[in-house]
């Protein structure tokens, strides 16, 4: 993990590239509570099963980004399974990859790595993603919604190499 958070941080603002290289390391993970969260410049991450962002527990007020992505199978770009108020991304969402084992909550499991998922429990209060969310590997849906979303914006799109594409 590049950032981690297990306590109370009420603004935290990383203002550099927040890179991860390895098996399910994860640009950013929360298992507290944040309530705001500011990272300037791009998440990339580059290991099977690495995850861009990804709220595991607790909660986040709010979650802005530059840019996301991963390139692994089974590396998700976003992925949701608390509540949280506000995800910003300015500049797109992108996964390159298929499905592939990912270490989750000390449990190997397998993953598609879908640009943005809202797992069970997840729940968002208004996301907009500036620039689309794109994944790359064949059959990988970009947006995968098993929680619930009150607003959803994406401009630029849906796409993904199994052909699904959406201009929003």
């Amino acid at each position: 993990m590049v950032l981690d958070n297990w306590g109370t941080v009420d603004r935290w603002i990383a203002g550099a590239k927040v890179t991860s290289h390895g098996p399910s390391g994860i640009g950013f993970v929360n298992f507290g509570a944040i309530n705001q969260l500011d990272v300037q410049a791009p998440i990339e991450t580059f290991g099977q099963g690495a995850r861009g962002f990804n709220v595991y527990a607790g909660a986040v007020g709010s979650a802005e980004f530059d840019r996301i992505v991963t390139h692994a199978d089974g590396a998700v770009g976003l992925q949701i399974s608390q509540p949280v108020g506000m995800i910003l991304v300015k500049r797109g969402v992108e996964t390159f990859g298929s499905a592939g084992d990912s270490l989750v909550k000390g449990v190997v499991i397998r993953l598609s790595p879908i640009a943005f998922s809202i797992k069970p429990g997840g729940a968002v209060e208004r996301a907009e993603i500036r620039g689309g969310l794109v994944t790359h590997g064949r059959g990988i849906e970009a947006l995968e919604l098993h929680g619930r979303v009150r607003k959803l914006i994406v401009q630029g799109g849906l796409a993904s190499a199994s052909g699904g594409f959406e201009a929003i």
